[in-house]
């Protein structure tokens, strides 16, 4: 089943085309991650897809168009979103940020509380810490666990191991691999290729604003071309 599909999308800040006709999809308990150089539009994919900026194109949700619906409407469909930024609230505590992210689904959804506690033994000993004075790889692992407890089908997670030690790097690593055991679709912003290698099944590569390459992680080693051209420094 295909969980997420995107046709001929564009976008645009002011009059600068970010997006030009980009091809893609996500299937059901898939992990597919976006790969590229900064500046050629990944994280703008991303946020087209949640409402965050005005698509042009098409974008399918478990086979229903959602561009041009708002982010909270997208969101209640089953759709899940970890910025770059990870935006927690910094006042709040650690439990209560996870609490904000239920939606009312306390009862029938994969996650718990206690799950997140479980996967993140850090968060369970700051639970009633403020957010705003944990590290960088705690804030980023109560990011995604805030958006899990919500329930989502698909979650998007853009740069989540962006400026974090080598151990947290793995640690984001199992807990993406537990997400997708447990039936929840993964599109990955990533620019760690080791990390997208590892635990994707398929892999994009965007260059100028459009998608350039599609294949598998085998497949992608074996292409030193594509590899050297959109994504080596």
């Amino acid at each position: 089943m295909t969980m997420l599909k995107v046709s001929n999308l564009h976008a645009f800040y002011d009059k600068s085309h970010i997006l030009q006709g980009v091809n893609f999809h996500v299937n059901a308990g898939e992990i597919v991650s976006l790969l590229g150089r900064n500046g050629v539009g990944r994280s703008t994919t991303v946020k087209t897809i949640m409402g965050e900026v005005e698509p042009k194109g098409s974008i399918e949700f478990k086979g229903e168009e959602i561009a041009g619906l708002k982010p909270f409407q997208i969101a209640h469909r089953g759709l899940g979103y970890v910025p770059e930024n990870r935006d927690i609230f910094p006042t709040l505590t650690v439990r209560q940020n996870l609490i904000l992210g239920l939606k009312g689904k306390e009862e029938n959804g994969r996650w718990t509380i206690d799950d997140m506690f479980s996967m993140f033994p850090n968060l369970a000993t700051r639970a009633d810490v403020p957010g705003g004075v944990l590290s960088g790889g705690e804030q980023q692992m109560l990011c995604m666990c805030r958006t899990l407890m919500g329930d989502p089908e698909l979650i998007m997670i853009d740069e989540p191991t962006e400026g974090l030690a080598p151990k947290v790097v793995e640690q984001i690593a199992v807990l993406l691999q537990e997400i997708a055991s447990r039936g929840v679709s993964i599109l990955l912003v990533e620019q760690k290729l080791s990390i997208a290698l590892k635990i994707s099944q398929r892999l994009y590569v965007m260059g100028h604003g459009k998608v350039v390459y599609e294949g598998t992680p085998s497949s992608l080693l074996e292409a030193h071309d594509v590899r050297a051209e959109w994504l080596e420094v």
